[in-house]
């Protein structure tokens, strides 16, 4: 079969590299791709947003499967403009896109269908916001509406931390249009956990169980960035916990998708927030989590391809998830400055390092040739260091080794992914 991956990113190099493994993929493009990516696939240079140049492209090559990695085109709808070209796509339409785009949308349809989470209030103008604010409980979380490259969250201590907050949203819109319109939500404390899923419209499988470090710096300091790293699987998601998601979060979220008639196929990445009354969903994604990709996807023994096109066909019933009894942690490399203001164009070296490795990898988020073919950085996260172990201290202890084996000038990273495994 011949595949076509959309996207540039380590998400979407996680994706390659496990759809490369597949004894039935016999050609692998991905588009616009990365140097990384490179290596496992051909590279095109078209745009994630430029529907009518991909849609054009992918028709004349023929390919037999396409695979959206990114969030901006699913909600703008990529999915409908490539199945009217009349090609088989992995990923879900606009209308269930709306489960990441719209963080209102998502608020309300846990609302009516009793989905565990926090108490919320949405606003349209920065005024109605401010007056809400003057009597809210704090610390609050305020959250763009729309798409804000998962940084779009701000947690507010005190009530002008809350001010300054709507003002950075809606005043000064530092995320674009994702801030014309917030949502208010309550802060909740607990243990914050990702599962991704495969959907297929009707059924849902879950996979392994991950968890994320948003913050830039050590200790959970520094603005919020995509993601420095992560682990999986997360000790603090129980058995109880997942009978208990199961049966009110993750099923009750696909039916109620189906519901609304926005039938979801794709991936549902669901952020949890381990509260003392129980797990409560933070947010939904509609597509695969990155970093969380570069740990779920190294564990995961099924042949990928087989999944995509299960959820596309409606047949995930008939499908077993199988994951190794084993422990993976990566690590972000990322530009220092990162997620404000970085440089790019250091020469990457050390990458021929992780080839032949066994249970090591470097999934490239941000490199690209250079003039002279040499591979360097372009990008706020560079590379994502990933290490496979027996348990967690073993993966966290493979992969922060993994990141010697490499360097760039500006190279930051954060010393602590995975130090909240030490406390249990």
């Amino acid at each position: 079969m011949k595949v076509l991956v959309i996207g540039g990113g380590g998400r979407e190099h996680a994706i390659c590299w496990k759809l490369a493994q597949s004894p039935r993929v016999t050609e692998l493009v991905c588009a616009p791709g990365n140097a990384g990516i490179a290596e496992t696939a051909r590279c095109v240079d078209i745009g994630v947003m430029d529907f009518e140049k991909m849609a054009d492209f992918a028709k004349k090559e023929a390919f037999d499967l396409v695979v959206v990695g990114p969030d901006d085109p699913l909600a703008a709808g990529i999915v409908d403009v490539l199945e009217e070209a009349g090609l088989r796509v992995f990923g879900p339409r606009k209308n269930a896109a709306i489960l990441e785009g719209s963080k209102a949308f998502s608020k309300d349809l846990m609302k009516k269908y009793g989905i565990p989470t926090a108490a919320y209030e949405t606003f349209d103008t920065p005024e109605a916001a401010l007056a809400y604010l003057e009597t809210a409980k704090v610390p609050v979380v305020l959250k763009a509406d729309g798409l804000a490259l998962g940084k779009g969250v701000l947690i507010c201590n005190t009530r002008e931390e809350a001010r300054e907050g709507v003002k950075t949203l809606m005043l000064d819109k530092q995320f674009g249009r994702a801030g014309d319109r917030i949502v208010v939500e309550e802060f909740l404390t607990g243990r914050e956990v990702s599962v991704l899923s495969f959907v297929d419209g009707k059924t849902i499988k879950i996979m392994t169980s991950a968890q994320d470090h948003k913050r830039a710096k050590d200790g959970d300091e520094g603005l919020n960035t995509g993601g420095m790293g992560t682990f999986s699987p997360s000790p603090f998601y129980t058995p109880e916990t997942h009978a208990f998601c199961r049966e009110h979060i993750y099923q009750a979220t696909v039916d109620a998708m189906r519901a609304e008639g926005r039938e979801f196929k794709g991936i549902i990445f669901f952020g949890l927030m381990l509260t003392a009354e129980g797990p409560k969903v933070l947010e939904y994604n509609a597509r695969f989590g990155d970093p969380e990709t570069q740990v779920v996807l190294p564990r995961m023994k099924n042949d990928i391809l087989d999944v995509f096109e299960a959820c596309v066909d409606g047949t995930l019933d008939k499908v077993e998830l199988e994951f190794a009894d084993n422990a993976a942690v990566c690590v972000v490399l990322a530009s220092d400055g990162y997620p404000e203001h970085y440089e790019k164009g250091f020469v990457i070296e050390g990458l021929e390092n992780f080839k032949d490795k066994d249970g090591y990898w470097v999934f490239h988020a941000g490199s690209k040739f250079d003039a002279a073919g040499n591979i360097v950085t372009n990008g706020g996260r560079v590379l994502g260091v990933t290490a496979t172990g027996k348990d967690l201290k073993e993966a966290r202890k493979n992969a922060y080794a993994a990141t010697e084996w490499v360097d760039f000038a500006n190279k930051y990273m954060r010393h602590d992914i995975g130090k909240a495994i030490d406390e249990v």
